[in-house]
């Protein structure tokens, strides 16, 4: 009997070692991001030649505030959909306000049609962005890290034309998307850092579950335009009142 056993043993435990090694194969689930932001980095950005007073209200601001405000997201997906959500957060001071430091978007990217549907809501304007995938240019590397359990690897892109960024994705989810627009790596994104734009989003946690697909429909709420309208009916607003319009309009289409 004890021979027996071990000869079943035997034939079973190639298969069985097998079956464990297998990487995971997930199309379908939630993960949780935090975008964090530097603040005192950002908020420099908009002193431009900055007046004694200015001046020294940015000094008591570094001195009163923490550095780093982080935000909170979801992103929900099933196989090509993906809907990206973030979560209320504490209104910052009209003073120390950028875009960059908010959290504007609903996303809806339909990976396998090629489609993105955003709700942009930014200074009491409320659009809805209907046009293709965001188009990054990525360029793979061979460095790794883990991410919420995932083993990623780096990828360095270029969008917007001259944003530069250091993405990490896993190939155990099968699904080309990430958070906000990121997308376009053959995986999901679960690490973006915009260094020069001193903003970085990281997954912190992912829950595997099947998402129904009538839970991840696109917004519908606002003006509707493509990219090209959007651009143009947000450079007409900001350039009726803002000398930082370069900075806000990065901050906004990002």
């Amino acid at each position: 009997m004890r021979k027996t056993i071990t000869i079943i043993l035997a034939l079973t435990m190639p298969f069985i070692l097998k079956a464990q090694n297998k990487p995971r194969i997930i199309t379908s689930g939630t993960i949780e991001f935090e975008k964090t932001i530097n603040m005192f980095a950002v908020v420099k950005k908009k002193l431009n030649e900055p007046t004694p007073e200015v001046q020294k209200h940015y000094n008591n601001y570094l001195k009163s505030e923490p550095q780093f405000r982080v935000l909170k997201s979801t992103l929900t997906f099933n196989k090509d959909v993906t809907l990206f959500t973030p979560q209320p957060a504490p209104e910052l001071y009209h003073w120390y306000y950028t875009p960059a430091a908010d959290q504007l978007n609903v996303v809806h990217q339909d990976l396998g049609k090629n489609q993105t549907t955003i709700q942009k809501t930014y200074f009491e304007r409320t659009y809805l962005v209907k046009d293709s995938l965001r188009k990054i240019k990525w360029k793979m590397t061979d460095e790794t890290r883990e991410i919420a359990g995932f083993k990623c690897r780096r990828a360095n892109g270029l969008v917007l034309d001259s944003v530069y960024l250091v993405a990490f994705y896993t190939d155990e989810i099968h699904v080309p998307g990430g958070p906000e627009q990121f997308n376009g790596l053959p995986g999901m994104i679960l690490g973006v850092v915009a260094q020069y734009e001193n903003v970085r989003w990281f997954a912190t946690k992912f829950t595997d579950a099947t998402v129904d697909l009538k839970m991840l429909t696109p917004p519908k709420k606002g003006k509707v335009v493509n990219n090209k309208q959007l651009y143009d009916d947000l450079m007409k607003a900001t350039n009726s009142f803002s000398e930082f319009t370069p900075l806000q309009m990065k901050g906004v289409l990002l």
